[in-house]
């Protein structure tokens, strides 16, 4: 049975705490785009917030379960690391400055012959980015960031597996991406999507992480549409990866499972996207619910706590 080919990223997730400082920080300072206000399926007190490009396509989208006042959390291995968000080439320098002037302290790092601007969001999570050509510009312009300089998406990520070796061998033949190079601790794997295409590990990472506010809390790759993602799964089983059945998230069906390196992996389906709800003018503006949690809407809406979206300028 061969292996089907995954593109790349669909979306990552990551547990934050106040989702007002949440929402400021990346509709806000990093210019995205809030695509979904909705609630965590599993437990419908918290928010689960979306955010991505002008409507939210696969391999822009940075999803977050806001819980404030939880635990802190530990980046160690079994989990994504770092984030990698991808701009257009030459808009670094932009960034490097707009950060410096929201006071979010950045550095300049090299990997694999590519400048990457790290820096930390308020909760902790390791983020950077990194300018290449790949890939279509956003269309989403907020504040002084123009489509020349908007985040396009994801442009991979660093994972601290527990297993390197199993991890790679996974990426290789389970999800058929490429090995690129090997340098020094970082190896790189890469998809064939436009997005979020680009997969390093980081083998010296081995002081395991815990879940808390503050860590990724698994990344989602791309299934093009439900056969693609039975394929995967009947692929996974026939190699004993054991998955979750299929689980309806409203915007795409999602499987999950533990990869041989402790870190929680997702396959999502591209469709139905964002825009079967709301038209995209509208994205982000109401709280949305899937229709079985539709008669709690008014016990939701009085627990969760009201928030602000920045306005485009």
């Amino acid at each position: 049975m061969t292996a089907p080919t995954i593109a790349g990223i669909h979306h990552i997730t990551a547990i934050v705490g106040n989702p007002q400082r949440n929402m400021d920080f990346y509709a806000d300072v990093l210019g995205l785009k809030f695509v979904k206000k909705t609630v965590n399926f599993d437990d419908p007190a918290t928010y689960h917030f979306y955010f991505g490009n002008e409507q939210g396509s696969p391999g822009t989208i940075i999803t977050f379960f806001p819980w404030d006042g939880a635990r802190k959390g530990k980046i160690g291995t079994g989990q994504v690391g770092t984030t990698t968000f991808v701009v257009p080439d030459g808009a670094l320098s932009f960034w490097e400055e707009r950060l410096r002037d929201k006071g979010v302290k950045a550095e300049l790092a090299t990997r694999f012959n590519e400048e990457y601007l790290q820096f930390l969001d308020p909760d902790g999570l390791q983020l950077e980015i990194v300018a290449r050509g790949k890939g279509p510009n956003s269309e989403w312009e907020f504040d002084t960031i123009t489509t020349n300089e908007a985040i396009k998406g994801f442009g991979g990520t660093v994972l601290y597996s527990s297993d390197p070796e199993a991890t790679s061998k996974l990426l290789v033949e389970h999800f058929r991406m490429t090995h690129v190079a090997t340098a020094g601790d970082f190896i790189r794997f890469e998809a064939p999507g436009d997005l979020g295409n680009i997969i390093d590990i980081d083998t010296s990472k081995t002081e395991p992480g815990s879940m808390g506010v503050g860590t990724v809390h698994h990344i989602a790759f791309r299934a093009n549409d439900d056969e693609h993602q039975q394929d995967i799964m009947s692929y996974l089983h026939s190699k004993d990866i054991r998955t979750t059945e299929v689980k309806d998230r409203q915007y795409f069906n999602a499987i999950y499972f533990r990869e041989p390196g402790s870190i929680l992996y997702e396959v999502a389906t591209d469709p139905p996207g964002f825009l079967w709800d709301e038209d995209q003018e509208e994205l982000g503006k109401d709280l949305k619910l899937p229709p079985w949690l539709e008669e709690q809407r008014e016990k939701i809406e009085s627990i969760i706590a009201p928030i602000t979206i920045p306005e485009k300028k």
